[in-house]
């Protein structure tokens, strides 16, 4: 009788998912790279458009007023 040959595909184990370890920076240099990255009109803007962002709440109700704002005259 002729020998099988198996596949081998790993463990049956469920390995568990990858964790995105949260990274702080400061808003001063957020803001100044996603700037550039506007005004060069970068791809990965447009790539990274539907992520969510964490920001403070304090953040959130200053930009959310800012947005609400009317421009000067």
């Amino acid at each position: 009788m002729r020998p099988r040959l198996r596949l081998f595909v790993g463990d049956d184990e469920q390995l568990p998912a990858p964790v995105n370890p949260e990274v702080a920076m400061s808003l001063s240099e957020f803001s100044a790279i996603l700037a550039d990255a506007i005004i060069w009109d970068r791809t990965w803007l447009s790539d990274l458009g539907d992520e969510k962002v964490k920001i403070s709440t304090d953040l959130y109700e200053v930009l959310l007023a800012y947005s609400q704002m009317r421009p000067s005259a």
